[in-house]
């Protein structure tokens, strides 16, 4: 099958483990294009997640921690991000090359152009302007290895879809500013049919994560306030 290739990548590097959504094959990361940060992972329950700013662009970065290709499908809040159809594993995505990484910071347009991904409210994001709302707040990504080099494949992880909030406060993805992103047509036959693993990385707003218990606030502890009659107490001088 055909997959699209990015012709160039950036070259930075991670500074912590505790800002990627570690997987067997590749790892997953957020970076902040306005704050200029790469986001920290929260995990809970089993999953993982950032904190999204409304209107704040963001760039996906998958990292591959294999000597070998592997083909990335990618979705953003259920949508495929070359194609724009709801996600399936079987469909585009890019290929990653070996230890290297792929840096996306938007829906692909064309050969030659993306609109930026950027934290929105929900009903101002890609997905629910195209009438699909139900699985805003999740990035994924879906791996293949070539039929050549793969070795048996593992079951995909299953992600679950939270249910616990209401939907008109959730965070979801806009469809931004158009940027040139040169990409080329690439072949890749995929080894297995099922991916060979599955990541997800969730995001909502700071609010809504620590009312569902993801980030724990510490707890503040109000300043004593002097009391100017505290009652009686020995005369301290005998």
């Amino acid at each position: 099958m055909k997959a699209l290739r990015i012709v160039v990548a950036a070259a930075t590097l991670l500074t912590g483990a505790h800002a990627l959504a570690h997987g067997r094959l590749v790892d997953l990361s957020v970076y902040d294009r306005s704050d200029g940060r790469w986001l920290q992972v929260y995990r809970h329950e089993g999953r993982a997640y950032v904190v999204g700013k409304p209107g704040h662009e963001y760039q996906i970065r998958v990292a591959n921690r294999l000597g070998e290709d592997l083909l990335a499908v990618m979705s953003v809040d259920g949508a495929n991000v070359i194609t724009g159809q709801t996600a399936d594993p079987s469909q585009s995505g890019y290929v990653v090359a070996p230890r290297g990484v792929l840096d996306m910071n938007g829906w692909r347009r064309s050969l030659a152009q993306t609109a930026a991904f950027y934290f929105t409210a929900l009903p101002d994001s890609y997905a629910a302007r195209t009438g699909r709302p139900d699985d805003v707040g999740v990035i994924g990504v879906a791996l293949f290895r070539k039929k050549s080099q793969a070795l048996a494949p593992s079951a995909p992880d299953a992600a679950s879809r939270s249910r616990e909030m209401e939907r008109d406060s959730r965070l979801g993805t806009g469809h931004g500013r158009h940027e040139h992103s040169p990409a080329v047509h690439v072949t890749f036959e995929r080894a297995t049919s099922a991916p060979a693993e599955v990541i997800a990385l969730y995001y909502d707003s700071h609010a809504n994560l620590v009312a569902r218990g993801v980030i724990r606030e510490p707890i503040q502890v109000a300043p004593t306030t002097p009391r100017p009659f505290p009652g009686f107490v020995p005369d301290p001088r005998g």
